[in-house]
């Protein structure tokens, strides 16, 4: 992989924080700044991290401590995601977003590992 944007959990941390931020233009006026500001920062993140961590990735305890960012920044996610669905959409859940955090999070895990294990 010549950069971290080769990494599939960054591909995947873009694509899903888009839908997030799109997902939160939908959210009312007044959660737009505070729960809807609060998961796209969250969202955001992951693939913040995951960048900074790529960049530093000559030293494997620093990779790693910023992979285990990546990790709590996407149960963050979750979390918001789960309550902004229980209040705003009740009836049309965010369930695909949700598994989809979900997936990333597995993803993360077995990076986090792999790392651990087979990182030079």
């Amino acid at each position: 992989m010549k950069n971290y944007r080769d990494l599939e959990i960054y591909q995947l941390a873009y694509q899903h924080a888009i839908e997030i931020h799109n997902m939160t233009m939908q959210l009312p006026k007044y959660e737009i700044y505070e729960q809807g500001s609060q998961i796209r920062r969250s969202s955001k993140s992951i693939k913040d991290n995951i960048a900074e961590g790529y960049g530093r990735k000559k030293y494997k305890s620093d990779f790693i401590k910023f992979l285990i960012y990546v990790h709590a920044s996407c149960d963050e996610t979750l979390s918001q995601l789960n309550m902004i669905s229980d209040i705003h959409f009740p009836d049309n859940p965010q369930t695909v977003l949700i598994n989809k955090y979900e997936l990333l999070g597995k993803k993360i895990n077995k990076f986090i590992q792999y790392v651990e294990d087979s990182w030079k």
